[in-house]
């Protein structure tokens, strides 16, 4: 099998006995580190309140990392729209790509709806849904798990402080839909109200490369298939869900000026070394890290291996976060190939994009590195 091309999705952990500064200076480390071994793009997340995680503001971290890189694509994994508008992302992105153009892709994620949705749910409101499977299963020899249940953190009163904290007073979050048509027309110079038209500058014009990201079957597949746009699933947030995601979006999918035929990126959760015991090691305080943000507390510090063994999570905390560790490809270079190559077919995904989270920051380079070597051949 041929191999597709490989990109990062970075988050700018924050390691245990470290700062934001620093986690962000190893961002534009990585970046530059990145380009050198070949990888294809690389994103920044959105991330807010988490001591653990410093891409708060992706435009500014993809700016400094634009700056500090040639070639590489640099865009956002993603932008959650129900912080902003659509006029702010337009102008934020077009000031990018006036100074480093064609090189920029703006991925959108949904945000504010899915809490008023998830509310819904707790509320009755929402209509009755199938029960959740409760077993895993193995598909074309990819593991899916059963789906987490993401309304209770949702739903916390920490949640909905922070929610509001991002909005204005009163603020309501727009469908989705429109404001992905918005930010297109826009860009496009082609938005118009009440017979009023408007442009944009920085923005119009723009060379940017959209993309939409989503987790499930729901309206992010729907809004990029019927838009005809490349559409991101994330097996690493969500592996419950990535089939149905990728397939919503291909039967909703029509052409456009923008593509001829439907284009899937999928992502992982990765951790290479030398040696599978290494790996393992290295990868010892995921699941104490993806805990501290299912629990509703938001991502810490990411600890040691030797921090995370001497407070070894609960059977309760475990299952929590099975899915997430029964997902998580670590190994040897060749090692979790494979496993992207059995995520690669499984999905038929056109791209993968990978995420590594370790303490030590050379323990991160390396393992990026080692896959590249391995992959690009």
């Amino acid at each position: 099998m041929t191999a597709v091309p490989l990109s990062i999705l970075d988050l700018a952990p924050v390691p245990s006995g470290s700062d934001a500064g620093s986690a962000l200076r190893n961002s534009i480390d990585l970046a530059r580190r990145a380009e050198s071994f070949g990888y294809n793009r690389y994103w920044v997340a959105e991330h807010h309140f988490t001591d653990g995680v410093a891409s708060a503001a992706p435009a500014v971290l993809i700016g400094l990392i634009a700056a500090a890189t040639d070639r590489i694509r640099v865009g956002s994994g993603a932008v959650q729209v129900g912080h902003q508008t659509a006029l702010s992302i337009v102008e934020s992105f077009g000031l990018l790509d006036a100074v480093f153009p064609g090189r920029l892709d703006l991925g959108l994620g949904r945000s504010g709806q899915r809490r008023t949705e998830a509310l819904a749910a707790i509320g009755g409101a929402a209509k009755p849904r199938q029960a959740p499977r409760t077993e895993s299963r193995v598909v074309d020899g990819l593991l899916i798990p059963p789906p987490f249940d993401f309304t209770s953190i949702v739903a916390s009163p920490r949640w909905s402080l922070q929610a509001d904290l991002q909005q204005q007073p009163g603020a309501q979050s727009p469908d989705f839909a429109e404001v992905v048509d918005d930010i297109r027309a826009l860009t496009a110079g082609t938005y118009a109200r009440d017979g009023i038209d408007v442009h944009v500058t920085p923005g119009e014009g723009a060379k940017t490369e959209l993309w939409i990201l989503g987790s499930s079957a729901g309206q992010s597949a729907q809004v990029a298939g019927e838009r005809g746009l490349p559409f991101a699933a994330n097996y690493h947030v969500s592996p419950a869900t990535v089939l149905e995601a990728v397939g919503h979006y291909r039967s909703a999918f029509r052409p456009s000026e923008v593509l001829d035929r439907p284009y899937v990126l999928v992502s992982a959760d990765v951790v290479v070394a030398p040696t599978t015991s290494e790996a393992r090691e290295l990868a010892t305080p995921y699941g104490h890290w993806v805990h501290s943000i299912r629990s509703g507390r938001g991502a810490i510090p990411f600890p040691t291996p030797a921090e995370a063994r001497a407070t070894p999570l609960t059977a309760q905390q475990q299952a929590l976060v099975q899915d997430r560790l029964d997902t998580q490809f670590v190994g040897t270079p060749a090692e979790v190939a494979e496993h992207l190559s059995i995520l690669r077919a499984a999905t038929d995904a056109d791209e993968l994009l990978v995420t590594t989270i370790t303490h030590d920051h050379a323990d991160r380079v390396r393992s990026f590195e080692l896959l590249a070597r391995h992959w690009f051949v």
